[in-house]
């Protein structure tokens, strides 16, 4: 009997023990508290240097930052005069995410209008 309880608790630390756990697709880094402290009304300047600093890690292991990265990044840009910072991220995010394509472009005309 307690042979078989034995086996059956080895069999089954050595099943966990091979659990394969997932590779995430994606470097987040600090990208999602950053979005929180944006709505919070922390400093774009604070975030900038958090998210640029998260990048360079990101990019340094071969990694690709999430969706909405590079987007969040051109807003803080946007928000702090920098055009054309923020258009150099948004055309990142399309590099990335062609999905995004028409609203990076979308944001860009809208920008392009309100500066002239």
């Amino acid at each position: 009997m307690m042979r078989r309880l034995a086996l059956a608790l080895g069999i089954a630390v050595a099943l966990v023990g091979c659990k394969h756990q997932q590779p995430t697709i994606y470097q987040w880094e600090s990208y999602q508290p950053q979005v929180y402290q944006y709505f919070k009304g922390e400093s774009p300047e604070a975030q900038i240097a958090v998210l640029e600093k998260d990048l360079q890690k990101i990019n340094a292991k071969g990694m690709i930052p999430p969706p909405g990265y590079h987007a969040h990044l051109g807003l803080l840009y946007s928000v702090t005069g920098k055009p054309e910072q923020m258009a150099a991220e948004f055309e990142a995010e399309k590099l990335l995410f062609p999905e995004s394509a028409a609203y990076m472009d979308f944001l860009l005309k809208n920008t392009k209008k309100a500066v002239q």
